[in-house]
């Protein structure tokens, strides 16, 4: 019989879509108030896959990630999922660009050495209940050297680039990692 026992710590991502660079800053601000020190941000990218969120984002978005210093335990995704949608719903209430309903839209995710998983308030069949009205869903996963996708995997998230972002947190994850059990071992 297997013995259960708790997935060590993974790196916090968060996934930022607005309409302009101060929007975007606004965010992560607000994110490194509820999460520490950024220690990686990605480029601030075009936001050109797909028109789906232009009804009530505006159109000329812009995609950026970051992940957090401190790592976080798996089972707080829902709770940082739910923390999120109120820091979206925050910039909203502050009407920073007017006859925009929703200027920021916030993905939070998690990175191990073998995936990325995103949270949604949308079910789908590939999708886990986490609790509380939020999903889990694992968007790319670690093979061979490189991050794949799967048929669900959404469009933005094949590029190049956002990959080898997710690469950089996934490496500096293992340095993570090393430097803790170094650490441990010295204390012991």
């Amino acid at each position: 019989m297997g013995k259960p026992r708790a997935p060590a710590p993974v790196k916090l991502i968060c996934g930022l879509l607005a309409g302009d660079e101060d929007l975007l800053q606004r965010a992560r601000q607000r994110l490194g108030r509820h999460y520490g020190p950024i220690d990686l941000a990605s480029d601030v990218w075009p936001f050109s896959q797909t028109r789906y969120y232009e009804p009530e984002m505006g159109p000329d978005l812009k995609r950026q990630f970051v992940s957090f210093e401190k790592r976080v335990a798996v089972d707080r995704l829902a709770e940082i999922k739910l923390a999120t949608n109120e820091i979206e719903r925050d910039l909203a209430d502050e009407r920073v660009v007017l006859g925009v309903p929703r200027p920021v839209n916030l993905d939070p995710g998690l990175i191990d050495s073998a995936r990325l998983i995103l949270a949604t308030t949308k079910d789908r069949s590939h999708r886990i209940y986490v609790g509380d009205g939020i999903y889990a869903e694992v968007t790319l996963h670690w093979s061979d050297g490189a991050w794949r996708v799967w048929p669900w995997t959404y469009p933005d998230y094949h590029e190049p680039a956002y990959c080898a972002f997710f690469t950089l947190v996934r490496q500096r994850l293992a340095e993570q990692v090393r430097t803790a059990a170094a650490a441990d071992g010295a204390e012991s």
